[in-house]
């Protein structure tokens, strides 16, 4: 399949701000489900600066504005071609060793209710393949918060969401991240965008989902948001231990404004489309 994405970020101060400095890592990693057409990723007036890839072969690049600053936009357009690969992510070269995601940050922090909803997603799967059980630990968190846009903030953990039982992609992700850390399995956020539906119909908002590491496998995404692992809809961004350390923009505002408006449009279609 081939997915065109268009992805913008506009960020509006109600007062001038001195600069802005960014990190952006808004380029798909390479692999072997998907391979880039075309990608490109704007920021008009700023000065783009280092640019490296970490251990886990994601890119980031650094961008800063210089002010006096009242708006900035970034704007990602592209073209991917995907294939499913069951959610296994292949061809994928990296130097970080799986174990280094067993690491707990406060958003994906383990209470007893995540243990609780672990230990009994795995209750009799002792003889089970590990592929197995990290299917049933994805349809644990599935079944334990529902999908409802608006019900939980950026800052909600992990917990907080299984406690309200509703939330999004970013709870689903950091859920599974913990219950998976209560078994002892490496575990990941990872963002990137999903063609909604077979309608054609492009998705409203960039997507999250976690990995996990299976031993036979290597690393296999689960989005238990949508109860599957990511396929040819699928557009794989990059990876960290949470959500904010997996961000695709990370910035810092010089100078204090009163307010601060973001907005974020994202659209996923299939199919060549002209990129604008």
């Amino acid at each position: 399949m081939k997915l065109t994405v268009r992805h913008v970020t506009r960020y509006r101060f109600e007062e001038p701000v001195r600069g802005v400095v960014q990190s952006l890592r808004l380029w798909p990693s390479d692999c072997a489900s998907q391979k880039i057409q075309a990608w490109s990723v704007e920021t008009e007036g700023a000065l783009r600066g280092a640019q490296f890839r970490d251990s886990a072969r994601d890119r980031t690049e650094l961008a800063s504005w210089r002010g006096p600053l009242e708006e900035l936009s970034v704007v990602v357009t592209g073209m991917v071609e995907t294939t499913d690969q069951s959610g296994v992510l292949r061809e994928h070269r990296e130097k970080v060793p799986p174990s280094a995601y067993l690491r707990q940050t406060r958003p994906i922090a383990v209470d007893n209710a995540l243990r609780d909803l672990s230990e009994t997603a795995l209750k009799g799967l002792t003889s089970a393949s590990d592929l197995d059980r990290a299917h049933a630990l994805s349809g644990a968190v599935a079944d334990a918060i529902a999908y409802v846009p608006g019900e939980t903030r950026a800052h909600t953990t992990a917990a907080e969401a299984l406690h309200g039982g509703s939330g999004v992609c970013q709870d689903h992700a950091h859920a599974l991240i913990a219950v998976a850390h209560v078994a002892d399995i490496p575990a990941r956020y990872v963002t990137g965008y999903l063609h909604s539906d077979e309608s054609g119909a492009g998705h409203e908002a960039s997507h999250a989902w976690a990995e996990l590491f299976v031993p036979t496998l290597g690393w296999v995404g689960f989005d238990a948001a949508n109860r599957c692992c990511p396929d040819e809809r699928y557009i794989r961004l990059g990876s960290g231990f949470d959500a904010q350390d997996a961000a695709p923009i990370r910035g810092v505002v010089q100078g204090s404004s009163p307010e601060e408006h973001l907005e974020v449009e994202v659209v996923v279609t299939a199919g060549q489309q002209q990129q604008q």
